[in-house]
């Protein structure tokens, strides 16, 4: 008995050591490409890996040893990092050549260190005499779920052979993993590579170690005995579950121009690829797109306004050691949610090798291609053309020649690393409604010239102006005054309101619960002044920044409204101004917070915008009695851009608009985001006002205005 209390106290033990420190060291996701080397037969693999680490981001040294000259690691001008889990992470990618059976434990900087085990040894296939591929695994960026909600994970597989993908999980008795004991809360679909988080765990940060082999693949009517893997590479996966108490849907939607799921995009040397992501969230603004992809993908124009984000991807093909096939992942993260991590591919084709006596020959203003005709008995010449039809193509007996200018004909400029490059494609060009067994052609031609010393990086990114260029020098900062006061007491002292929408989310709550909703402001008519506070210009504040404030009524009494102003210096005329989201604290780190707005919309039908002519502020009427602070102190937060419409006929979006969508947001320039955060806020009458007797009937007035205001440079307030 007493051995087995010590076995199950040194049980505990280890189970703590593995959930401590040492698993917050664990790569948060992983996955080895590997190509079998034709040169030796198949029994060494170009390994590439990609590995996800958490902050800090562990350096590339110590992956090669000095004089390795199989191994390559790739530093990259735009590195892939994220801030969700809250623990932040980055991507490194490396190769190397190894065994095609490989185990090893590989450290990644000092912080970060893991197990990774290879099963490609080599094999024939029957059906073309080469060697095997092994599957291709895309790694998502890190999993995010929430407690008691279920949700599905779908990994993206792709198969150079086209054989059938499996995946399970790694066995540590099979040497392919340590310590990877299975979760009961992880459910695997081992045909479809597809996990299910049950939703029965507690809030913490998980490692799911996996295995995806490769097939031959049986007709259906003959799987009655599976074939063997072919081979086995490894995927490492985190899955981090989040607190939450509130429904399990309204996670954020892939939507507009975003790719397919899976969807292959083929790419050619030097070309340029590019597409854009669009999300949409209900309940939460999305913070950020994670992306995990090949090195040099350039993420542009990432933009969040409301329920709306949008981001562009861009990758150039230039002269690489990359894997032939190359994933790019993504996900958008809200504070709180993920949306579904989705994949596409990019397929690098195979080019064969020119026929003898091709030239293409780079000068100042064209490139000459001069290229035998030998080559091309089973082209039919009439189809050529290059990206432009109207530049001649013209041939002989002999040879085909084609002078094609690097400012026409449809060549394109691209920067690949250090040099700027040139492009055009020669191909076959028939109808759509053409079906034809001749061979076609695609032919890629490149003039590539060192960049000058004052050129740096891509063009578009270059390009991007920036918040000072367009809006000038930026201040925006958060205002509370009573009704009727404060720099816009012209509109607010008898107010024309706008009715708002309901976020939806408050919307369904308040389906379930009538007795929820406060119908203290539903109208737009005019307040009556002699039943509102009237108030002068007589703010006080003490030494630790609390606004003072007074208010009809005795000491210690609650103030029933204030006007909330969301400010900014910004003198454009046709500059708007958007608040996202605002929520109120009665802490000041914002810890348990509840929201006054959301995504543009109201969370309460009491809260109503307040008309002005300023279109660079806005003006929020809050009745307090519907805040759910409860004490006598309250913090306001509120997340803002600034937006001008890129065409006098367009208008910069309405958050709230269920026709909002990504082209709007697209179609106008956008600062960032900037949170501002206001000073404590009083909610009781702090000071008692003067009472003034007379022979007539006595009238208590109150005197005050409160006043908090962060600027870009001074106070709380942050960019993102």
């Amino acid at each position: 008995m007493l051995d087995r209390f010590k076995e199950s106290v040194l049980l505990q033990v280890l189970t703590l050591v593995l959930l401590g420190p040492a698993c917050e060291a664990s790569s948060l996701g992983l996955t080895v490409h590997v190509e079998p080397l034709e040169s030796d037969g198949g029994n060494t693999v170009r390994a590439h890996f990609t590995a996800i680490a958490p902050n800090p981001c562990p350096a590339l040294s110590g992956l090669c040893s000095d004089g390795e000259e199989d191994c390559l690691v790739y530093p990259t001008s735009q590195p892939f990092t994220g801030t969700k889990p809250n623990s932040g992470w980055c991507v490194r990618q490396w190769q190397k050549t190894v065994p095609s059976d490989y185990n090893a434990t590989i450290d990644l900087g000092s912080n970060t260190q893991f197990y990774v085990s290879i099963k490609a040894s080599p094999v024939i296939r029957a059906n073309n005499g080469k060697l095997n591929q092994p599957a291709f695994i895309a790694l998502p960026p890190p999993l995010r779920a929430r407690v008691n909600c279920s949700q599905y994970f779908s990994l993206s597989v792709k198969d150079l052979d086209t054989d059938r993908v499996s995946c399970r999980f790694a066995r540590a008795d099979l040497g392919e993993c340590v310590s990877c004991t299975e979760h009961s809360f992880i459910e695997l679909d081992n045909r479809k590579c597809k996990l299910k988080f049950t939703g029965k765990a507690a809030a913490g940060q998980y490692f799911i170690y996996l295995m995806a082999e490769d097939r031959i693949a049986n007709p259906k009517i003959s799987e009655v005995i599976e074939n063997k893997p072919l081979s086995a590479v490894p995927v490492h996966l985190s899955l981090t579950v989040e607190e939450w108490a509130s429904s399990c849907s309204d996670v954020p939607v892939a939507t507009g121009d975003t790719p397919n799921k899976d969807s292959m995009l083929f790419v050619l040397p030097y070309q340029q690829v590019n597409f854009t992501t669009d999300f949409t969230s209900q309940l939460e603004s999305v913070s950020e797109i994670a992306v995990v992809g090949p090195p040099e993908l350039f993420r542009v124009g990432f933009k969040s306004v409301g329920s709306v984000a949008t981001m562009n991807m861009r990758w150039v093909r230039s002269e690489n050691k990359l894997a032939r096939l190359l994933p790019i992942c993504f996900a958008a993260n809200t504070k709180s949610f993920q949306s579904e991590p989705r994949c596409v591919w990019l397929y690098q084709r195979e080019i064969m090798t020119l026929p003898a006596g091709t030239e293409l020959t780079c000068e100042d203003t064209e490139m000459t291609l001069v290229l035998p005709l030998d080559s091309l008995s089973e082209i039919n010449l009439e189809e050529l053309q290059l990206n432009s039809p109207t530049c001649p193509i013209s041939y002989n007996s002999t040879h085909l020649t084609a002078r094609i200018s690097l400012s026409g004909c449809g060549t394109e400029t691209l920067h690949a690393g250090s040099e700027l490059v040139y492009t055009n494609t020669l191909q076959s060009v028939r109808p759509y409604t053409m079906v034809s067994r001749i061979p076609s052609l695609i032919l890629p031609l490149a003039c590539r010239i060192p960049k000058k010393v004052n050129v740096t990086g891509p063009n578009y990114v270059m390009s991007t102006p920036t918040d000072e260029e367009v809006f000038g020098k930026i201040r925006v900062w958060i205002e509370l005054h009573f009704p009727g006061e404060g720099p816009l007491s012209k509109f607010t002292k008898r107010p024309r309101f706008r009715k708002l929408h309901m976020s939806p989310g408050r919307l369904s709550r308040e389906a379930e619960h009538p007795s929820e909703r406060n119908s203290n402001w539903t109208s737009t008519s005019s307040i009556d002044n002699s039943t509102t506070t009237n108030s002068t210009n007589n703010s006080t504040s003490n030494d630790d920044g609390l606004s003072t404030t007074t208010s009809t009524g005795t000491m210690g009494s609650r103030i029933s409204m204030l006007d909330l102003h969301v400010m900014s210096n910004c003198s454009l005329s046709q500059a708007k101004m958007l608040v996202s989201n605002c929520y109120e604290s009665e802490t000041e780190d914002f810890a348990t917070s509840n929201p006054i707005m959301e995504q543009g919309c109201t969370s309460s039908s009491s809260t109503l915008e307040i008309v002005t002519s300023q279109t660079n502020s806005r003006v929020y009427r809050l009745d307090l009695s519907t805040v759910e602070a409860q004490g006598t102190l309250m913090y306001i937060q509120c997340t803002v851009n600034l937006c001008i419409a890129i065409m006098p006929s367009e208008e910069c979006p309405d958050l709230c608009s269920r026709s909002l969508n990504s082209k709007s947001v697209v179609n106008s320039l956008l600062t960032r985001s900037y949170t501002i955060q206001s000073s404590p806020i009083s909610l009781v009458v702090t000071t008692t006002a003067p009472i003034t007797k007379g022979p007539t009937t006595t009238k208590k007035t109150t005197t005050a205005t409160v006043t908090t205001m962060l600027t870009s440079s001074h106070g709380k307030t942050s960019s993102s």
